[in-house]
């Protein structure tokens, strides 16, 4: 079995810590959670799609911000404190998403699935492995 790396023992940590504190759970849990947290505070009048999404953007945005300036070989070593930090903005952005879904009554999972078989046909195996051209690309050959 190969030796840990700082980098997941790093991960590890982190999920333990989660997992610790938050359990586990399903994607509608979650949900519930989430949206209990909103009802609690009444900003149920603030979550209206347009504004979530905005909120999605800046947190996504957050994430960004870790990796600005980084290699690519150094976007794949986040470590310690910086992972947590990226953890939290994971989550952060897990979040609003989750409530943008649950405010316009959508699956996020059915979408997501949806989205691949699109995706599939879109980026067929044969043209598309090893490679990164976008799909439109590959009308053109």
């Amino acid at each position: 079995m190969p030796r840990p790396t700082k980098k997941n023992r790093a991960a590890n940590a982190v999920r333990k810590k989660l997992r610790k504190l938050h359990g586990t759970g399903t994607l509608q849990e979650l949900r519930d959670d989430i949206r209990k947290f909103a009802n609690d505070r009444d900003w149920g009048k603030f979550h209206s799609p347009k504004n979530l999404s905005m909120a999605l953007v800046a947190e996504a945005s957050e994430l960004l911000e870790h990796f600005l300036w980084l290699t690519e070989k150094q976007s794949r070593m986040i470590v310690d404190r910086k992972l947590s930090d990226v953890a939290e903005e994971i989550g952060d952005v897990l979040i609003y998403l989750i409530r943008i879904a649950d405010q316009l009554g959508i699956d996020p999972i059915d979408a997501a699935r949806g989205k691949l078989v699109v995706n599939a046909r879109k980026y067929p195996v044969e043209k598309a492995r090893g490679n990164a051209k976008k799909y439109t690309e590959f009308l053109k050959a």
